[in-house]
Parts: C-alpha cells; sequence; structure tokens
C-alpha cells in the first residue's frame, strides 16, 4: 500500500481551488488534500491507507520542522558568514582608537577593533545555541487523534520511529501536540539573535550621524538618499535591522501565548504559532543577510575617529589621571583632585593634562597619559573573541 501511495503522489495534480475550500471549511488543508489522494487511488485498495493512524496535526507539524530545516541551514549559513566577517574587521581595526562611549557620551578610549568584538561575541553565544537547539527542534511529529497511536495498536511506535529515519529527522520523547516549547525556544532565539543584530545596527546608525561620521554603511553614496536633500546617505540597512529586531521582540510574546493549548490537542495556539513564527524566521533571515551586507561594506573613517578623540581634550584620560595621582595621595584626594581639574578644562576648553600640569606638584609620568596607553585588557578580550570566531570557522 505504502509503495502505491507513493506512486500516486508522483502523479497527483492537486486542486487548490478545492483546497482553498477545504481549508475555509475545515480550517486545514490537510483534510482536502488527503481526500483528493484517496479519490487518486479510488481503484486500488490502497486508498484505505492514506493518511492511516495520523492526524492533521502530526502533518502539518513535521511538514513545518522540515521547512525550518531548510530556511534554518540558510540563515545558520548566513549567520556563519556574518561571523567570519566581523572576524576579519575586528582584526583589521584591533588597534585603530575611537572613542568608548557610556550613555551616548564619551567614556573612555576603546579601539574599533573592541567595538567590533563587542557585536561578534553575541553571535558566537547564538551559534552555539543553535547546535543545542537543532536537535530538540528537529523532531517528527506522529501521534494520532490524541497521540497515543491507538490506530495501530501495538506498533504504533514502530512506525514513528521508522517514519523519523525516513524524514532524518530525531525522535521526540512522544507525540508533542500541545507541547510548543521546541517552537518556542526557537522563537526565543530568533529573537535574541535579531536583538544582537539590532544593538550592531543602532551602533552603525549613531556612528554614521553626520556630527560623528566614524562609519558608513558602505562606500556607495548612492544607497540611502533622500527624495528632497541630495546631501543625505540615509542608514537605511541599519534601520532596516533594527526594526526587524524590535518586530521580532512584539512578535516573540505570541508565540510564547501560543503555547497554552488545551489538553492533548488544543483549540487555537497552532494557528496562533503559524501567523507569528513564519514572520519572525522572514524577518531574521532579512536581518541576517542585511548585517552580513554591513560586515562585507562598512567603512571605518579612523581619521574621524582620531579627530574625534582630539577634539575631546583629553576627557577621556580623567579616570587615567586619578589613577596614576593615587601613587602620591589618597584615593579620595586623587578622585577630588581629577574632578577639580577635569572640570577646569571642561570651563577653560583646555586640554585635560596641560591642566594637571599645572595643578598637580608630585612627578608624574606626563607622556604615558595618552588614550592609546589607556586600554588596559582589550588586546587580550579580542584576541579571545577571535579564537572563538575562528573555531567556528574551522568547525
Amino acid at each position: 500500500a505504502a509503495k502505491a501511495i507513493n506512486t500516486a503522489t508522483q502523479t497527483l495534480e492537486v486542486d487548490f481551488e478545492h483546497l482553498k475550500v477545504g481549508i475555509e471549511n475545515d480550517g486545514f488543508p490537510v483534510i482536502e488534500l488527503v481526500r483528493q489522494l484517496r479519490e487518486h487511488l479510488a481503484h486500488d485498495e490502497a486508498a484505505n491507507f492514506v493518511h492511516f493512524g495520523a492526524t492533521t496535526q502530526d502533518i502539518l507539524d513535521t511538514a513545518r520542522v522540515l521547512q525550518l530545516r531548510v530556511a534554518l541551514e540558510l540563515m545558520v549559513q548566513n549567520l556563519e558568514r556574518l561571523i567570519v566577517g566581523f572576524a576579519r574587521l575586528a582584526r583589521q581595526h584591533q588597534h585603530t582608537l575611537m572613542a568608548g562611549r557610556t550613555h551616548t557620551q564619551q567614556a573612555l578610549p576603546i579601539t574599533f577593533g573592541f567595538k567590533v568584538a563587542s557585536w561578534l561575541a553575541p553571535l558566537i553565544r547564538h551559534h552555539e545555541r543553535w547546535q543545542e537547539l537543532e536537535p530538540r527542534l528537529m523532531v517528527v511529529q506522529f501521534g494520532g487523534a490524541v497521540g497515543t497511536l491507538a490506530a495501530l495498536g501495538n506498533r504504533g511506535f514502530d512506525v514513528l520511529s521508522s517514519l523519523a529515519t525516513e524524514l532524518a529527522l530525531n525522535l521526540p520523547l512522544m507525540p508533542w501536540h500541545t507541547q510548543r516549547d521546541n517552537m518556542a525556544e526557537l522563537a526565543g532565539w530568533l529573537a535574541m539573535l535579531t536583538g544582537s543584530l539590532g544593538k550592531i545596527a543602532q551602533d552603525v546608525l549613531l556612528l554614521a550621524q553626520s556630527e560623528i561620521a566614524e562609519l558608513r554603511e558602505s562606500s556607495d553614496i548612492s544607497r540611502g538618499g533622500s527624495s528632497t536633500m541630495p546631501q543625505k546617505s540615509n542608514p537605511i540597512v541599519s534601520e532596516f535591522i533594527l526594526t526587524a529586531a524590535r518586530m521580532n521582540t512584539n512578535l516573540l510574546s505570541a508565540v510564547h501565548q501560543a503555547m497554552l493549548h488545551e489538553h492533548e490537542r488544543g483549540t487555537h495556539g497552532m494557528q496562533l504559532e503559524w501567523l507569528t513564527l513564519g514572520q519572525m524566521i522572514g524577518l531574521t533571515s532579512g536581518a541576517l543577510q542585511k548585517t552580513v551586507f554591513l560586515s562585507e561594506n562598512l567603512v571605518v573613517n579612523e581619521a574621524k575617529m582620531l579627530e574625534n578623540i582630539k577634539a575631546s581634550n583629553g576627557l577621556m584620560l580623567s579616570e587615567a589621571l586619578s589613577f596614576a595621582l593615587i601613587a602620591h595621595m589618597s584615593k579620595t584626594q586623587a578622585k577630588k583632585l581629577s574632578t577639580q581639574i577635569t572640570r577646569e578644562a571642561i570651563a577653560s576648553n583646555r586640554h585635560l593634562i596641560d591642566v594637571a600640569k599645572e595643578q598637580v606638584s608630585a612627578k608624574m609620568d606626563w607622556d604615558a597619559l595618552t588614550e592609546a596607553n589607556h586600554l588596559g585588557s582589550s588586546d587580550v578580550f579580542v584576541s579571545r573573541v577571535l579564537s572563538a570566531a575562528e573555531r567556528i570557522k574551522r568547525a
């Protein structure tokens, strides 16, 4: 019977107009599709074994998992490509000095390589999370009406195992009709991934502002044009990524709501999951592609980064000055004096170190108090992230 059914599926011409009517009447495409397949086999006793022991949700869930396998394989390939792209960028700019910012204000000096490494590290963790999630997600669904496979007597589990093998899917502990945690976990992964991509995009948006001008999305000045202002080159790629991230955070709550199924088969949860998870896949896929574009096209204005540091008049060295003063006085005194020097430097629009030289009588190594010398363990952290990225590349 299975052989005859398989042959019939190769020649069946689905009547999609009747399928639409079936969906309208029954809420699902499976019932009408099964009817058409049985009719196609009308003169063969194999028709009695079409959809034997299965239920609609078995077909829909398994089909969804097979779709996800293809879609997510493509997405993970893009994630790996993105990791490679940002690793290259971090390595290239490991020593490119720029302002580190907190609360959007200049704080301490960092390197652009350090910033890119901070983008890259979560992507490496998302790749690890995917490897943990994939075996739980790629499972067959086959349980019959309430998940017991009662129609197959005591051979239900054998058929389930064979189906899993045939489709190269994993075996669940049991049918999971109303156990939607794997789908919710996937949605969480998608939302976290786009959240990390959105953080990158937001950084690019801020650094691409005209007043800062440390980054551009690409060297193509025709991109992101304005309908009325010829001088504009809007960071439209980053805007899309950020929008996708914010959308996914909203859709995630709907997938969590879709976990609330009733008893052994639910009422509306599956439909809610369909409506939201597909959108999340599309948004994440688009955001990944756009971020890959950024990783491979981003224009880094090193001169402007240095210019912005110089324009700060050494204010990012106030912490370094405070710690250097501790060698000559108490921490409380050092903090008080460095604060006083900083305020005067701001008020007089002079360089912090010039003001400090006038007010500090202790012998200090003034040449050591530069932004390039106050990077702490930045180099170590960048190297650690790059090593982790390299392991993914080799795998």
